[in-house]
């Protein structure tokens, strides 16, 4: 993780109408002008999701200038996944009645300026932000789709950093691309045991400012 932007890089919640701003910028400019993948970055972040209180949108800021942005979405509908058409991996889960069973929220949006993709410090604040609200919502599970092959796939983050398993894929969803989704599951006690136990340094920066209860909820007692 690179050290030269680990102190200037700060994440704010979108709560107003200039935040949600900050945020459609970077979306303009990786989701719409250079992979084409929305027709309107406005349309894509309506401004309704400042008043709801099952989705949080996140923006990474150096300099306090916009440069990630990462959305969750609380208890997202098995409908959706349904609709575009939905197959399991071969990994055991019954992805329905895991969906069913547990508290899940759903981890998207993720888009992170070009000059800026090359700093893991950059997604991995959007992730300490995003997690500690979901921990401290006590959700148990993220859920989230990549897409295979595509250049600035953030899956080698996902699966090697944070420990998310690919259980299913799906052909279409809401943006433009051609590509095929790998929808994948996080255990969020199991991947913060696992990175506590194993990838300290990251582990200290992904929990910096959790209070004594925030921790005791998640971890192990060995």
């Amino acid at each position: 993780m690179s050290l030269s932007l680990s102190n200037k890089v700060n994440v704010i919640k979108v709560q107003t109408k200039k935040d949600r701003d900050r945020a459609i910028s970077v979306l303009k400019r990786t989701y719409d002008q250079e992979k084409h993948w929305i027709y309107d970055a406005d349309d894509f972040f309506p401004e309704e999701d400042l008043e709801r209180d099952d989705i949080s949108w996140f923006v990474s800021q150096v300099k306090d200038e916009p440069v990630g942005v990462l959305r969750v979405m609380y208890n997202p509908p098995l409908e959706l996944y349904k609709e575009y058409g939905f197959k399991q991996l071969d990994s055991g889960l019954d992805v329905e009645a895991f969906v069913n069973e547990n508290k899940i929220a759903e981890i998207g949006r993720f888009a992170v300026l070009p000059d800026y993709r090359r700093y893991i410090v950059v997604v991995a604040a959007l992730m300490r932000a995003a997690s500690q609200e979901t921990v401290e919502r006590e959700y148990s599970h993220y859920v989230t789709d990549i897409f295979e092959g595509e250049k600035h796939s953030p899956y080698e983050f996902h699966t090697r950093v944070m420990g998310f398993k690919p259980v299913a894929t799906h052909d279409v969803g809401e943006l433009n691309c051609p590509n095929r989704r790998i929808t994948m599951i996080l255990d969020i006690h199991e991947a913060y045991n696992r990175i506590r136990k194993k990838q300290k340094w990251i582990f200290r920066f992904l929990t910096k400012g959790w209070s004594d209860e925030l921790h005791s909820k998640l971890l192990d007692r060995d």
